[in-house]
């Protein structure tokens, strides 16, 4: 096995106010394996991550803020006691490893159920079904029809947010990163398809934005802008209500633009991932994604999507990435910088124990010098 005569994705590099070993992330995976009532994480938890603290920097599943953000079955929390608690094994664990590791901070508004809430609907922009699935306890179901949110509500989840943010400090996390993008609550509000509010919160592009941005600078008040990252971006799988219009570049651009202004940690960026031949987003394929956004977004942007060892040694090397996020590749793969820096043959996971209450599938993938021995 042979590696390249320089490869800046192992490089140390300075993120704020830490120091990271190398450029290579572990992306947010949801794996469902907080199975209790309380939706507190486990002993599991900490052998997971802890097993994966190579990684310059970990990011951990999106976890809940509140119970009405919940809209995922078996994923865990960020508002109890327990729940901290249980974090404080994780992050301990991790960096007992040398690891470091922030918390993706989650709502998901219309992508919930009202399996969740005893009947109730959840919360978006506004009354507009985003036409995808809600993983419930009793498996994949339809999305239905929201309840927008009242502006006293997207006050006090604002607070929400800056709340976690305090609890993910208290739990021993280096970070937070606000989930600010994809199908999820803020991703509703970017919408103009799902977002037909007439108050400050929708309309126009700055309004639209209005309340991630008001998250964003509430826990950047909470716990430092240097402790901050943010995921965002157009990138979607090009599905039901979040198939992109003439509106959804303009409003991402206004966003990164005004990110730019925090000082924050890092921006995370998706790149594509759907055909996006034929949408307003067309520009955006293969790398472009990232060299339109670089031009707007002046801090530290994380890569994602599609990444290999080599992909991500350009992306660094052309100043479009300073870090490099992989995804399922860390599922089966606990040394994943070991093996990309030795060019070694990825292990694949098994669909069928990705997600699941149990360790199987989870803590039992081997590292590279088992598998040699």
């Amino acid at each position: 096995m042979e590696t390249n005569s320089r490869q800046p994705l192992f490089e140390r590099v300075e993120l704020r106010h830490l120091s990271l070993s190398n450029r290579v992330v572990m992306a947010p995976l949801t794996r469902m394996r907080a199975a209790n009532a309380a939706l507190a994480p486990t002993e599991s938890h900490a052998r997971y991550y802890a097993q994966r603290a190579s990684a310059g920097l970990i990011i951990t599943e999106g976890v809940f803020i509140t119970p009405e953000a919940v809209g995922w079955a078996d994923v865990p929390g960020i508002w109890s006691k327990e729940q901290i608690a249980g974090w404080r094994q994780t992050t301990d664990a991790v960096h007992a490893n040398g690891g470091r590791i922030m918390v993706q901070l989650w709502h998901t508004g219309a992508l919930s159920h009202p399996d969740f809430f005893r009947g109730a609907l959840p919360v978006s922009a506004s009354a507009v079904n985003p036409v995808q699935e809600s993983v419930t306890s009793g498996g994949n179901k339809p999305t239905v029809v929201p309840r927008p949110m009242t502006k006293n509500e997207i006050r006090q989840t604002v607070a929400d947010f800056a709340q976690a943010a305090r609890n993910a400090r208290d739990a021993g996390f280096d970070g937070v990163q606000i989930q600010g993008g994809f199908h999820y609550l803020f991703g509703q509000f970017h919408s103009a398809t799902i977002n037909r509010r007439n108050d400050e919160y929708g309309g126009s592009v700055e309004n639209r934005a209005r309340f991630l941005l008001e998250t964003v600078e509430a826990v950047a008040e909470a716990i430092g802008p240097e402790r901050v990252g943010v995921k965002a971006g157009p990138a979607t799988l090009e599905t039901g209500a979040f198939a992109s219009t003439q509106e959804t570049l303009p409003t991402y651009e206004h966003i990164a633009r005004q990110l730019d202004r925090f000082a924050l940690s890092h921006l995370l960026l998706m790149g594509q991932m759907a055909d996006l031949s034929k949408t307003p987003l067309a520009q955006l394929g293969g790398d472009g994604m990232f060299r339109h956004f670089r031009s707007l977004y002046h801090g530290n942007i994380i890569a994602n999507v599609d990444m290999s060892r080599d992909r991500a040694n350009q992306l660094i090397e052309a100043g479009l990435a300073t870090l490099v996020a992989f995804g399922r590749p860390y599922i089966a793969n606990p040394d994943l910088v070991a093996r990309l820096v030795w060019g070694a043959e990825l292990a694949l996971p098994n669909p069928k124990t990705i997600y699941g209450p149990t360790e199987q599938g989870y803590t039992d993938y081997p590292a590279l010098e088992l598998v040699a021995a």
